[in-house]
């Protein structure tokens, strides 16, 4: 478990944490998106579909006050379809990013990001993909300021907007030790 001033970041266990209290998390974290008219499936997912979403996945919890404040899931090549970049067996994928409005902007979601993709360096992957809302200019810009670059389109079943999937190249094992 990692520590900072304010918060500790950990993996997620289903024996241990509430996976209701992930979903509301989820949920509530993308109530911004869904008052834009965006239908991002977590605006709106159960619980069922959030134990889904992260069967198999690395998920990291931010707990503040043995709170959930923040989560973010890491997918292995190969467990993520619907896209030809996802389907690269050098690409993982970031999903159910989320930190809770009351502590956006402090840079917990930076964090939670960099822990990924050193995660996905050290399993060896050469890139780490997301996708977002095309009108979602603003979350486009973040990534984009943290070396995303734009890939393809995306349309899901589940949304009501077409996707952008961005991706960041890793760093070499070479270029992580100089």
């Amino acid at each position: 478990m990692e520590m900072t001033e304010d918060f500790a970041i950990r993996p997620f266990q289903m024996d241990v944490d509430s996976i209701d209290e992930l979903t509301r998390l989820l949920n509530v974290s993308y109530k911004q998106l869904s008052d834009l008219g965006l239908r991002y499936l977590a605006t709106h997912q159960d619980s069922t579909i959030t134990r889904e979403r992260i069967d198999g996945a690395h998920c990291l919890i931010a707990l503040k006050d043995n709170r959930i404040i923040g989560t973010i899931s890491f997918y292995k090549p190969g467990m993520k379809h619907g896209c030809p970049w996802y389907e690269r067996d050098t690409v993982g994928v970031v999903g159910q990013y989320a930190v809770h409005p009351d502590y956006q902007g402090l840079g917990l979601g930076t964090l939670l990001l960099n822990r990924v993709e050193t995660y996905a360096f050290q399993t060896g992957l050469k890139e780490l993909a997301l996708d977002t809302a095309e009108p979602a200019a603003h979350l486009r810009s973040i990534y984009e300021k943290k070396g995303y670059r734009f890939i393809e389109f995306a349309n899901w079943d589940v949304t009501n907007y077409r996707s952008v999937i961005l991706s960041k190249t890793l760093p070499s094992k070479r270029e992580n030790t100089q």
